[in-house]
């Protein structure tokens, strides 16, 4: 199992879309074939046709803000000592995460299949509040599918949800997490395909979706290695991209440019409470491949094969499975990958708040919190860059509940 230089990560499946044999997959209904067909070779055409990318890089400019910041956190750096430390503060784009390149593209491509509803999921409330925001942008109307426990535990994004006119399905069934919203989203497709188009939030699901998600948040390395060349002049020989995974769509957007690169490529997994057998992190803790939403991928389950319950602070974590092309770079070898605690991540976030004018979400405060406990051990050459993919407003009240304030 190798990765083939010069080719599309995307684009590494075989005939049947697996990602080195094991991984992706089309594992869906009959019902759902031609529509998944239908969008499959409407992609194939849009990402390379001119007009479309020229729309694309449009409101990739003027409507999210490109490009993000690129800076150095020299507080952090002195307070650890060791590397230095770099973040892109991807939370700067519009919405305060990078959920908006994948909602602003789905949304252009609805239009394009002449589609007027749009329905997507979500976990942490940023992938529904940028789709949200996206389908008022262009005229679309939507719903966005999420689990009753995080309508609770995020608050902020989903009256921001409301604020735009989307219709909010709370989903009961399950854990009422991220897993179900994903799994009701899809059996609301297969009844209203024809005229509904949907978004899934993240790089799973049917490979299409997977390509698309991926294809969108790429635009991050795109302008990162413009940055980093332009700070270093060439990119470091010691270089260590830094990125929370969950879905794992924030983490190859922001490594996509640097596949052929040196540049080690580190995913941190949610660990959980840290007295509790409980986690969000199939790639660290050794879990077997399973068939989820529609994908083959390391999968957290029981004995049985059956799905098993998560835990993590972070509600964008809060996911049994993992993206099959991070299935794909883990067992190549290409990238590495580890877990933070829940208590490392909120340690994190505290002290890169205190330290730094970012506020990170719970989400990239497990990459903090990789850096945080790397940089020390490490020497002056060494270049961290964290993705700081998405701001904590949505946090606000589990950090004040964990932490007894909330630092902005």
């Amino acid at each position: 199992m190798k990765i083939k230089k010069g080719v599309p990560l995307i684009d590494q499946h075989n005939a049947s879309f697996m990602y080195g044999e094991k991984f992706g997959g089309n594992y869906i209904p009959e019902t759902l074939k031609k529509p998944i067909d239908d969008l499959t070779k409407l992609f194939s055409v849009l990402r390379k046709n001119e007009n479309f990318l020229k729309e694309r890089d449009f409101y990739i400019r003027d409507y999210i803000g490109s490009p993000t910041p690129f800076i150095k956190l020299e507080n952090l750096t002195r307070h650890l000592g060791g590397a230095q430390i770099y973040a892109k503060v991807v939370s700067e784009a519009n919405g305060g995460a990078h959920k908006i390149y994948n909602a602003t593209v789905h949304c252009l491509i609805a239009k394009r299949a002449g589609k007027k509803y749009i329905v997507g999921d979500t976990g942490a409330g940023y992938a529904g509040k940028m789709l949200s925001m996206a389908a008022k942008k262009f005229g679309l109307k939507c719903k966005i599918f999420m689990g009753a426990k995080d309508i609770k535990r995020q608050r902020p994004n989903v009256e921001a949800m409301k604020k735009n006119g989307a219709k909010i399905i709370p989903v009961t069934t399950g854990s009422q997490t991220l897993v179900d919203a994903v799994s009701e989203c899809m059996r609301y497709w297969v009844s209203n395909c024809d005229t509904t188009h949907m978004c899934v939030g993240s790089t799973v699901g049917p490979n299409i979706f997977i390509k698309i998600c991926a294809w969108s948040t790429a635009q991050i390395s795109r302008e990162l290695i413009k940055q980093v060349k332009e700070e270093f002049g060439k990119i470091p020989n010691k270089l260590k991209l830094l990125n929370c995974v969950g879905g794992g769509s924030s983490a190859l957007g922001f490594w996509n440019e640097f596949i052929d690169t040196n540049a080690e490529l580190v995913g941190i997994e949610a660990g959980g409470p840290k007295k509790s057998n409980l986690h969000a992190a199939p790639l660290t803790n050794g879990s077997k491949i399973g068939i989820l939403h529609g994908a083959a991928q390391y999968v957290v389950q029981n004995k049985e094969g059956q799905i098993s319950a998560t835990e993590s602070i972070s509600a964008g974590l809060d996911y049994p499975g993992i993206s099959p092309l991070h299935c794909f770079l883990k067992d190549t070898k290409r990238a590495r990958y580890t877990s933070a605690t829940d208590e490392e991540a909120l340690r994190a976030y505290r002290i890169v708040s205190n330290l730094e004018n970012i506020s990170p979400s719970l989400e990239p405060s497990h990459a903090f919190a990789e850096a945080i406990r790397i940089a020390p051990k490490l020497n002056s050459s060494n270049v961290i860059i964290v993705n700081s993919c998405g701001d904590s407003i949505k946090d606000k009240d589990i950090i004040k509940d964990k932490l007894g304030k909330y630092i902005r």
